[in-house]
């Protein structure tokens, strides 16, 4: 593949950091945000959200519903090749354009004349509604597995109620977290890669060698469970294909790598690595732990109703039923651990994607959601709208037993509907497309449209019914907010915004831009 690439093989040579401010201030941005992060922090931040202990384990109910092992262990590497060649479409137009808008900036740059700024609307919002579901999501399964930690040590009750309340607490410190400054949550970055690293090792290394019986090999690569409800002819492919939600919502948030990129050193190079490293490590790894995982179940002793065991979270009752009870419980808490460094990271993520799109003037109330807390040069109002907005969506749980599902669903729809966007257009630009350090060459062009075909297969795959028989309890709800973004948003643009809204913004001449940075520098730690 002809990926440009510093001679050293990583992002560390680029040019000097003057550099980043310049081609910032060539977009139209002055360096509002404190940029201290280096090429290992950025891939650290999408890395942190993809979050393997995360996903694959938050929807290992679902996998084994939909799928089993099979969905597991073959799903997981046919998902993660489509995904590699989503972000490597994705990293070529990041390299062009580092922002922290990221999908709605280059939206708004590569679509053709007039329609610019319709296209950069829907991206960002698009964006917008995944980045929130994101959130919700991984914050919603780190407070399953809390809950989980918190029963089988204190008897912590396990109703939706009490979740919720887990789920409330855990997005209050991930906010706040945020709040104390880039350079606290790039070091919990750097330090989480590791977590996640020696953690997937420790769990597939216990759960291989200290049960004294695990699957056959055979059962644990192409066994197939079917609990969905769903018998009609040919049901097994649908289960099989709504079934790779679980790696497919695994591989989301490494956009992250662009809105973090006026925050990173050498951000041409820097954040292409991040997304696109962020994957193939995460493919690998999260392989490794899935394997593990389902390996050690043993068929014999294998309940279809894993979920009804001691925590009420399936890879728990697994990692206690393969060892021991307390080996169980430290398992959980390096799983715990791994998610709460996820949920962190994806705030981060959210909050510089509304600061880039208030920045903008795109949200109602936009100059509260753009304000810069001169002392940590971070978005603070921002962070605390994404916690909020998160929150909110995670409420239905109280009612609906299917709605994390649906969460997840909805992460996946608007985070790739905002990824194809930008690459789509990028495609349809042709050769007036100006690369930037870091391209695919020759192989741009099928890379690109194989990312826009599966993108449009799982938008509409992942708003079809996951369980039979559909009510209003288990109906997936993934259609109504993807259909409430593109009427809502739409509707606003055609009937408002098209009349103000002009994509991103110019903040000013280059010795206005100057003005900016040197009033933050005086009033902070810049």
């Amino acid at each position: 593949m002809a990926v440009k690439v510093p001679r050293s093989g990583g992002p560390q040579q680029a040019p000097d950091v003057r550099s980043d401010v310049e081609r910032l201030h060539e977009l139209g941005y002055a360096q509002e945000l404190l940029r201290s992060m280096g090429g290992f922090s950025n891939f650290a931040v999408s890395f942190t959200i993809i979050s393997i202990l995360s996903g694959c384990l938050t929807l290992y109910g679902y996998g084994m519903a939909t799928g089993g092992p099979l969905i597991m262990n073959v799903g997981w590497p046919v998902v993660g090749i489509f995904v590699t060649l989503v972000g490597l479409a994705m990293a070529e137009v990041a390299s062009s354009y580092p922002t922290a808008g990221g999908l709605y900036y280059w939206a708004a740059k590569l679509a053709p004349g007039d329609s610019a700024p319709a296209w950069s609307w829907m991206t960002g919002w698009f964006n917008l509604m995944g980045q929130v579901g994101v959130t919700a999501g991984i914050d919603f399964g780190l407070a399953f597995f809390a809950d989980a930690l918190l029963h089988v040590l204190f008897n912590y009750p396990t109703d939706p109620g009490y979740i919720v309340l887990v789920y409330g607490v855990v997005l209050f410190l991930h906010g706040s977290l945020n709040t104390f400054g880039v350079r606290l949550v790039a070091f919990l970055n750097d330090l989480s890669v590791w977590w996640h690293i020696v953690g997937v090792l420790v769990i597939f290394g216990v759960l291989f060698f200290l049960p004294e019986q695990h699957a056959p090999w055979g059962w644990t690569f192409t066994h197939f469970v079917n609990r969905t409800g769903f018998g009609f002819p040919g049901a097994s492919i649908y289960v099989f294909l709504i079934g790779l939600l679980l790696a497919q919502y695994t591989f989301t948030g490494y956009d992250a790598s662009a809105h973090m990129s006026e925050e990173t050193r050498y951000a041409s190079t820097a954040s292409a690595w991040g997304i696109v490293m962020s994957i193939v490590v995460s493919l690998f790894a999260g392989w490794i732990l899935l394997i593990g995982v389902t390996h050690a179940i043993v068929p014999s002793q294998y309940s279809e109703d894993l979920a009804a065991g001691l925590s009420g979270v399936p890879p728990v009752d697994i990692f206690i039923r393969a060892t021991s009870r307390h080996i169980g419980e430290f398992l959980l808490f390096i799983v715990v651990g791994a998610q709460f460094y996820c949920g962190m990271s994806s705030v981060t993520a959210n909050s510089r994607m509304i600061y880039a799109f208030s920045r903008d003037g795109a949200l109602p109330g936009s100059r509260l959601w753009h304000r810069i807390n001169k002392r940590t040069r971070t978005p603070t109002n921002s962070i605390w709208l994404a916690t909020v907005a998160a929150f909110i969506l995670g409420v239905p749980y109280l009612w609906s037993p299917t709605a994390y599902a649906a969460v997840t669903s909805i992460a996946v729809i608007g985070l790739y509907i905002a990824y194809a966007i930008p690459v789509l257009l990028r495609r349809l630009k042709g050769g007036a497309f100006e690369r930037g350090p870091w391209h695919l060459g020759r192989w741009s062009g099928i890379i690109g449209w194989i990312a826009v075909v599966w993108v449009a297969f799982i938008c509409v795959l992942f708003t079809l019914p996951q369980v039979s028989p559909v009510t209003l309890t288990t109906f997936n709800y993934a259609s109504v907010t993807t259909a409430v973004v593109l009427f809502g948003a739409g509707g606003w643009y055609l009937l408002s915004a098209r009349k103000w809204f002009r994509g991103p913004k110019v903040q000013g001449t280059p010795e206005e831009l100057a003005a900016i940075e040197r009033e933050l520098e005086a009033g902070g730690i810049g």
